[in-house]
């Protein structure tokens, strides 16, 4: 049943193109066993270099960022997700997957008309809007990660798919802080975009994009997490397979 599933997103995801809103919905939990997460896993984490304009970000990182279908097995809903390590080690947010059927989550290259699953799951969190997981695929592009949060005024970079637009590259700046994890920023991003990457200068991955403030506002009020959240969660360290 659950490969017949699969198969039924994938016909989607290359005939219909789906591009629903996800609204999550509780799903059963499995219970939890130990890993040791390897040192192949582990992004680089560095604090800089030479400055990029957009042309060259997103020509660095577009094959980093990828679009997500779930389902709730009546409904097929899309995000966005990106590479942050070797061996398909991957992060979105977790109200993407949200509700949806366990093992019939399928992932979208750009450029690339195959489905590839989701193979484990490392750790989520509701309220910091993230989920760590792996994809069954041999990713050769993947952003490593800020180490210092951006200030107010910085320039970012945001790659994901808004509306089923695969890819879409919109730019920005911090606009402030909401919470300890949590920036509004100026770069667009719609439905769709949820899950995708909040990129600096320098070519590192400083956030989450997440959603808007106000529905239908004219303002230009988005949010995304800090990737800060994830961090207590990689390395080689103790953390909880959740699939």
């Amino acid at each position: 049943m659950r490969k017949n599933k699969f198969y039924i997103i994938l016909i989607l995801i290359l005939f219909l193109m789906s591009c629903a809103h996800r609204s999550g919905q509780n799903r059963h939990e499995r219970r939890p066993s130990p890993v040791i997460v390897s040192d192949d896993l582990v992004p680089n984490m560095s604090s800089g270099g030479r400055k990029m304009d957009g042309t060259q970000i997103f020509k660095k990182y577009n094959r980093a960022v990828f679009m997500v279908f779930t389902t709730d097995g009546n409904n097929v809903y899309q995000g966005s997700g990106f590479f942050i390590g070797d061996n398909g080690l991957a992060v979105s947010n977790y109200h993407v997957f949200k509700g949806t059927t366990i093992g019939d989550e399928a992932i979208k290259m750009p450029g690339d008309n195959t489905a590839y699953k989701v193979s484990e799951i490392y750790q989520r969190d509701e309220q910091e809007d993230f989920i760590l997981f792996r994809v069954d695929y041999d990713n050769e592009c993947s952003i490593p990660i800020a180490d210092k949060q951006p200030q107010i005024g910085d320039k970012v970079f945001a790659i994901g798919s808004p509306k089923g637009l695969e890819n879409t590259f919109s730019s920005g700046e911090v606009s402030q802080w909401r919470g300890k994890n949590l920036m509004q920023i100026s770069a667009l991003i719609d439905h769709g975009s949820s899950g995708g990457a909040l990129i600096n200068e320098y070519g590192e991955v400083v956030g989450i994009t997440s959603g808007s403030f106000a529905g239908g506002s004219q303002a230009n009020l988005n949010y995304a997490w800090s990737i800060d959240a994830i961090k207590p969660y990689l390395g080689s360290a103790n953390v909880t397979i959740l699939r």
